[in-house]
């Protein structure tokens, strides 16, 4: 996914950040490229560092469509929650696919639909990489 980067940041009590800025929203999370990168656009892949517990961390979204926005203490991801084949839940953020680790079962119907996951951004990282 295209991500613009607006800045990076290290602070002594956290890892490397990035405020980024999607089509669809802005948030800050964990950078995993050049901690001296400037601001721009990079391509990134996102990950979550989170097991996803239905009902503590993720739940129905209250709207449709992908989202990243500053949640409190947390980065909300709004987006369409798949599971593929070999039964790997996978968030779908837009352009970008998001492997998820579920610690239960997802409760009926939920399979296809809108979601949001609330995660410490910290817990959010963007990997960079080259086309």
């Amino acid at each position: 996914m295209l991500v613009e980067v607006e800045k990076i940041a290290k602070f002594p009590w956290s890892p490397v950040l990035a405020q980024v800025k999607t089509a669809f929203g802005r948030t800050a999370v964990r950078w995993c490229g050049d901690p001296a990168a400037g601001p721009g656009e990079y391509h990134v892949e996102w990950t979550v560092d989170e097991d996803i517990t239905w009902g503590r961390n993720a739940k129905p979204a209250t709207g449709t469509g992908p989202e990243v926005r500053p949640g409190g203490h947390c980065v909300v991801l709004r987006g369409r929650l798949n599971l593929e084949e070999d039964g790997v839940a996978v968030l779908h953020l837009d352009d970008a696919n998001i492997l998820l680790d579920l610690t239960d079962p997802l409760p009926d119907g939920i399979v296809g639909t809108w979601v949001e996951l609330f995660i410490e951004r910290e817990k959010i990282a963007l990997y960079p990489y080259e086309l």
